[in-house]
C-alpha cells in the first residue's frame, strides 16, 4: 500500500468517525426522531405503506446475506496469496459490528421504541462487508461501481427499516459512517501486521550437529 493510499484511508476513516461521532451526539439519549427522521418516515410511508418490498430492502443487512459474500472474500485472499484479504474480511466486520454493539449504541443510548438504535448495527454489517469488498477488489472502476452498488443497498436499506419500525435514517448514516471509519482504520495495520508476520515467519532450524 502506499503512502499517499495510506493516508488517504486513514483521512475517510477520520472523516467518517467524526460523523458518526457528531451525529451520535445530536441524537445521544433521545427516544424521539428527529425533523429529518420524521420526513423520511413520512415519505417511506406514503410510498410503500406496508408492502412486503419493504422486506426485500432490508435483506442485504442480514447475516445470511453478508456472512457468504466474507466467505468469498476470505477464499480469495487465500486463493490470491493475500492473507491480508483474508484476515481483514474475517475481522474488520466482526470487530465494527462488536464495537457498535458492546460500546456505541450503550455509549449514545438513542432508542427507536424500546431498543438501543444508532448506529443501526444492520447497516454497519451491510456497509463493513461493501467496504471489504471494495478493498478486495484490483481495479479501481470495479472498486467505484463496488461502492455505488454499495450506496444503493444502503439506501435501500434505510427505506426499509424506517418502514418496518426498526431505525430512525440517522442510525442508518451513523451506521454507514462506523462502519467505514472502523473498516478503514483497521485495513492498514491488518495488512501490516500479517505481511509483516508472512515475511518474518518462523526461520528453519539447520541440522543438530
Amino acid at each position: 500500500m502506499s503512502s499517499r493510499t495510506l493516508a488517504a484511508s486513514y483521512v475517510v476513516a477520520a472523516l467518517c468517525g467524526a460523523v458518526a461521532l457528531s451525529l451520535g451526539s445530536v441524537v445521544a439519549g433521545e427516544h424521539v426522531p428527529t425533523g429529518l427522521d420524521q420526513a423520511f418516515e413520512s415519505g417511506v410511508a406514503d410510498v410503500f405503506g406496508g408492502s412486503w418490498v419493504l422486506s426485500v430492502l432490508v435483506a442485504p443487512t442480514e447475516p445470511w446475506a453478508v456472512l457468504p459474500v466474507l466467505g468469498v472474500v476470505a477464499v480469495a485472499g487465500v486463493v490470491r496469496r493475500r492473507p491480508d484479504l483474508t484476515a481483514l474480511a474475517v475481522s474488520a466486520p466482526a470487530v465494527a459490528v462488536g464495537l457498535n454493539t458492546v460500546v456505541l449504541k450503550p455509549w449514545f443510548g438513542r432508542y427507536y421504541d424500546d431498543h438501543l438504535a444508532y448506529p443501526s448495527g444492520h447497516t454497519v454489517s451491510l456497509v463493513a462487508t461493501v467496504t471489504v469488498v471494495a478493498l478486495s477488489v484490483s481495479t479501481t472502476r470495479t472498486r467505484v461501481l463496488t461502492v455505488v452498488v454499495g450506496v444503493v443497498l444502503t439506501g435501500c436499506a434505510a427505506v426499509g427499516m424506517a418502514g418496518l419500525g426498526y431505525h430512525y435514517v440517522t442510525d442508518v448514516v451513523g451506521g454507514a459512517a462506523t462502519a467505514v471509519a472502523v473498516t478503514l482504520g483497521m485495513a492498514p495495520p491488518v495488512r501490516a501486521a500479517v505481511t509483516s508476520g508472512f515475511r518474518t515467519g518462523p526461520r528453519r532450524r539447520g541440522p543438530v550437529p
